[in-house]
């Protein structure tokens, strides 16, 4: 048996073998969670429970993954696939397709993304502002989170923005229940209305799972506070398992609050923290252990680990952002040519904020280091390609109800919400799909001819299309079926016309393009070539990328090759290729991250950069900073320092930009907090010449290679 329970230490097994009630584990950064959930999943079926009775709960699809062969490692492949470990939405879409129908959900009712709730929203608020509606997104998600309705926010609203806010969410709400629509905060909020409203459905969940564990129980948010008490009910057989050093998401509504609910909520709570760290050496956790303690503290405890003290902390003075990135640079290139097996992948660059990536990105390519964006916006989630891939879900699955509201909308063709609400209505009255809806003979009932004429148009194009792109493959007729498509729907003219600049709507355009010859390429069974790094070769243009370094559509591992295939047959593979794309862990380059993505991962080397007060904390000049904000900030400090395992270096800017300005840094305090002795943040003579060594080699080359473009 992998990882035997001889290797877990004695907290560690006291939170495997606590089966009398609800325990709290507070597992320290680096202290072994999934190691312990594992176990106690093993140990629940030792004690009788069935696979199906346990119910492992995390945030992350990757998570929850691994977390199943975690323990399928343990306890084997047969009880490891009657486990339910998933995400809370999964766990969410569980509930609402085996009773959505007891709140007046079709069994396949739709889940809009982001994109499809923005289109709702501007058709609600009776808008074409992107922004705006956005915004209204963001509230909106804010008061679901916090379980509120429309009624609700309308007595929370704090100003009139908010106001209209709650109008709009009404109308929102009207909507979604006449397209049989939910979105992703509905995954939660329904369940939950489910249980609390429902006794027969809450005896049924509560008999169901008769243990659940929540993984990073320090991101909950009021809502999935109160489904995880629904679900447990009064026998409270729950393992929590977080962080309250690591609650960093209270912009997106996770409350530390939570922490404090349970053992008022549950007085007979067994609380077990682990402080035995088994990633950072002693140096590093210091550094954490004195940042962490200026927060006021839910619950004591300190960071500790076997492997000595290490390297001190460098703390490193840079004169701007362009020198930081020079450094940074030069302390890759130093540990590496130390000797020993020093990979690109055992580096990470950390920051607070995204648009800090662009200056690390281009002296990395000036030194020819391999990298990647941790977080960064892939191809496929751009709302011109996602459009795309609507349509063509929807040549593959008709039933995809998701995929028909995109395709009919977008671009317009005149068939109004009024006409879809109606048609929702109807889908949901005699439980069909929306397009297998708008041919059924009794519509006349519900709509009139006019409405009924534009549906059936736009259903007999999808069939039309749906047939050309079944028997079309090879390169050249599968682009000319694509672009005969683009064109029979206005595609272009609507980037056009949605964008107020013409130099945006052409680079849309042109990821169209890009897209349309990548699928092109698979039809005609070509060879695609991919570099190990992802990117493209120098002075080569990214494919479907810009300077931002967002990540084009490609296949995943070395070259790829294929017999021809149909249209059809690429759009059904496309979720799969998606998914390859995506996969990055296995490539050797530098990670480019900010604080927020790079929770949860860790390298043996780190670099946090541009500590600076406005920056880490950050804060804008017309923003307050509350105290629960500063301590927030403090938390994600706490988290960068603790990604890094035998190394850290962190940096500060004596001079920083600051939208067009250069204005004086000032070190964050967070870097006094550190408490680290003066020889930490002074550097070895013989160390400074070296990197200024490198530093100078790193400018000729980068000079070199702006003297080779310009030619």
């Amino acid at each position: 048996m992998a990882d035997a329970p001889a290797s877990l230490n004695p907290a560690q097994l006291a939170a495997v073998h606590h089966l009398s009630g609800p325990c709290l584990v507070l597992a320290g950064a680096g202290s072994g969670k999934t190691r312990v959930i594992t176990h106690k999943i093993a140990r629940l079926l030792q004690a009788g429970l069935e696979p199906k009775q346990i119910a492992a709960i995390t945030f992350t699809n990757k998570a929850a993954q691994e977390m199943r062969e975690r323990a399928k490692g343990l306890v084997g492949p047969r009880a490891a696939k009657d486990l339910v470990v998933s995400t809370f939405h999964s766990l969410g879409v569980r509930l609402l397709r085996a009773d959505g129908s007891r709140l007046g959900l079709k069994e396949q009712f739709s889940i809009l993304d982001s994109d499809d709730v923005l289109g709702v929203l501007r058709d609600a608020g009776g808008c074409t502002d992107n922004a705006l509606a956005r915004r209204w997104q963001w509230t909106i998600s804010l008061w679901k989170n916090q379980g509120l309705d429309s009624d609700g926010a309308a007595h929370a609203a704090k100003d009139d923005d908010e106001r209209v806010a709650a109008r709009v969410m009404q109308r929102y709400e009207e909507r979604l229940a006449a397209y049989q629509a939910v979105d992703f905060d509905d995954l939660i909020g329904l369940p939950l209305k489910l249980l609390q409203r429902d006794d027969e459905a809450r005896a049924k969940w509560q008999d169901s799972f008769r243990h659940v564990l929540v993984d990073e129980y320090q991101d909950t948010n009021a809502v999935q506070y109160d489904l995880l008490k629904a679900l447990v009910g009064e026998r409270a057989m729950f393992t929590a398992v977080g962080d309250d050093d690591q609650s960093i998401y209270g912009w997106r509504g996770a409350t530390i609050e939570n922490l404090k609910r349970l053992p008022q909520d549950y007085p007979q709570l067994k609380v077990i923290p682990l402080e035995q760290n088994y990633r950072s050496t002693g140096s590093i956790l210091r550094a954490a252990n004195n940042v962490i303690a200026a927060n006021p503290k839910i619950y004591e405890k300190k960071l500790w680990s076997e492997f000595g003290d290490g390297e001190p902390v460098r703390v490193v003075e840079c004169d701007g952002e362009e020198h930081e990135a020079e450094r940074a640079v030069a302390r890759i290139q130093s540990l590496r040519s130390q000797g020993g097996q020093v990979k690109f992948s055992d580096f990470a660059i950390l920051y607070r904020a995204n648009h800090q990536a662009r200056v690390f990105e281009q002296k990395l390519r000036a030194a020819q280091i391999p990298y990647k964006v941790s977080g960064g916006q892939s191809f496929f989630d751009r709302a011109e390609i996602k459009d795309l891939c609507g349509w063509l879900r929807l040549l593959v699955n008709q039933d995809d109800d998701p995929a028909f509201l995109r395709a009919v909308t977008t671009p317009k063709r005149g068939i109004g919400h009024q006409t879809l609400a109606s048609l929702g209505e109807f889908a949901g009255k005699w439980k069909v799909s929306l397009f297998e809806a708008l041919f059924a003979e009794s519509l006349g009932t519900t709509l009139n001819k006019k409405a009924i004429g534009s549906l059936h148009e736009f259903g007999r194009y999808v069939n039309d299309l749906e047939h050309r792109a079944r028997h079309t493959t090879g390169g050249e007729d599968a682009k000319a079926l694509l672009l005969q498509w683009l064109k029979d729907i206005g595609y272009e003219q609507h980037l056009y016309d949605g964008e107020d600049s013409e130099k945006l709507a052409a680079a849309r355009w042109s990821n169209v393009m890009d897209f349309v010859d990548w699928i092109a390429k698979r039809c005609g069974g070509e060879i695609t070539p991919r570099l190990a790094t992802g990117r493209p070769e120098a002075g080569a243009r990214p494919s479907g990328a810009d300077a931002e370094g967002v990540s084009g559509p490609s296949d995943s591992g070395g070259t790829f090759e294929s017999e021809k295939q149909s249209v059809l047959q690429v759009a059904q593979t496309i979720s799969v290729i998606i998914s390859l794309a995506e996969r990055g862990d296995q490539q050797d380059v530098v990670t480019l991250s900010t604080l927020h993505a790079a929770k949860g991962l860790e390298w043996p080397h780190v670099v946090l950069v541009s500590i600076n007060e406005g920056l880490l904390p950050f804060k804008s000049e017309d923003d307050e900073m509350t105290p629960q904000r500063l301590e927030e900030e403090r938390r994600l400090m706490y988290v960068g320092i603790t990604r890094a395992r035998t190394t850290l270096t962190v940096s500060t800017l004596r001079r920083r930009k600051r939208g067009r300005d250069t204005v004086q840094g000032i070190p964050s305090r967070f870097i006094g907090e550190m408490k680290l002795h003066e020889a930490t943040a002074k550097e070895d003579p013989k160390e400074r010449l070296k990197r200024l060594r490198t530093e100078l080699a790193a400018k000729a080359a980068a000079s070199a290679a702006a003297a080779k473009e310009s030619m």
